[in-house]
């Protein structure tokens, strides 16, 4: 049976949010961003001082990926944008998908080669209704359609291998890669097989090439080898987790987005932390995220 490791963390952040996703961490300013997609805000916190801010967005974000010290690139449901650090000014850069088409930006990651995966869902997480995207230098390719929830999206250290998965069908596959571009150079094949509760969420790849999935649902996050065997289990306080990331100076903590999105009363009033950002309190080996090269 494989380890479930109890939770000996912290809260980070004690902001409830509907929808806590997309945690990233700028190593060059200390400071970790993510994401509440429904309540349309960019989170902001300084690890060492813990200073905070909350960013109003007009609309429904998901990833944010550093370009250089002055700008970052935004998916979102209205394209990606370039936003301006210092001021938070969005400049539209790239339509993904047109608004007809009701999809939203949701899981998305920059590959070694500085191009962006991101991935697409309908509003109502229609079945089917989004695709997986990737974007470099401002040039799109489709690479795979018919996802209904995409997710999982990470690349292992030498940017030869990618994974990513549909939520709702619940496998996390594994692509060959093009390592000097992302592009997928072969066919996808199951990495790890559904599992009996809740879904696979966000992924990150330490540099050991292990996986680490967030599981919608189970309390936990799950680190899977590189060669897809289940490693150990370790729990959270709270249902909903949605997405790891590396963070501090040594990139060896994980920060954990959380979430309550779909909790009815009873489940919100035994959940008290949903939407938290823990800090999942083990020591890993992990990396820095590649800027995106414009």
């Amino acid at each position: 049976m494989t380890q479930v490791i109890d939770f000996n963390g912290s809260v980070l952040s004690s902001q409830g949010l509907e929808l806590g996703e997309g945690p990233t961490y700028d190593a060059a300013t200390d400071t970790l961003w993510w994401f509440n997609i429904l309540g349309q805000q960019l989170h902001e916190l300084n690890v060492t001082s813990g200073a905070a801010r909350i960013h109003a967005l007009p609309f429904r974000a998901s990833v944010l990926a550093r370009i250089d010290a002055g700008r970052q690139l935004m998916a979102s449901e209205k394209g990606l944008f370039i936003r301006d650090v210092a001021t938070g000014e969005l400049t539209l850069y790239r339509e993904l998908e047109p608004a007809h088409m009701g999809t939203r930006s949701n899981d998305g990651r920059v590959h070694p080669s500085g191009a962006l995966w991101i991935g697409t869902m309908g509003l109502k997480a229609e079945d089917g209704a989004g695709s997986i995207y990737h974007v470099a230098r401002g040039v799109i390719t489709r690479m795979f359609a018919g996802i209904s929830i995409p997710n999982s999206i990470c690349f292992s250290p030498d940017g030869a291998t990618g994974y990513y998965t549909d939520t709702r069908i619940g496998k996390i596959m594994r692509v060959p890669l093009d390592a000097a571009t992302g592009l997928p150079a072969g066919r996808a094949e199951v990495f790890v097989e559904s599992g009996p509760a809740g879904g696979p969420d966000g992924s990150v790849c330490d540099a050991e090439g292990n996986v680490w999935n967030a599981r919608w649902g189970a309390s936990a996050v799950d680190c899977y080898r590189p060669d897809g065997s289940h490693a150990a289990r370790y729990a959270l306080p709270t249902a909903r987790t949605s997405c790891p990331a590396f963070f501090g100076k040594d990139l060896d903590r994980i920060a954990v987005t959380t979430a309550y999105e779909g909790a009815s009363a009873e489940e919100r009033e035994s959940d008290p932390q949903a939407g938290f950002l823990f800090d999942l309190g083990i020591t890993v080996k992990g990396r820095p995220e590649p800027a995106y090269i414009l």
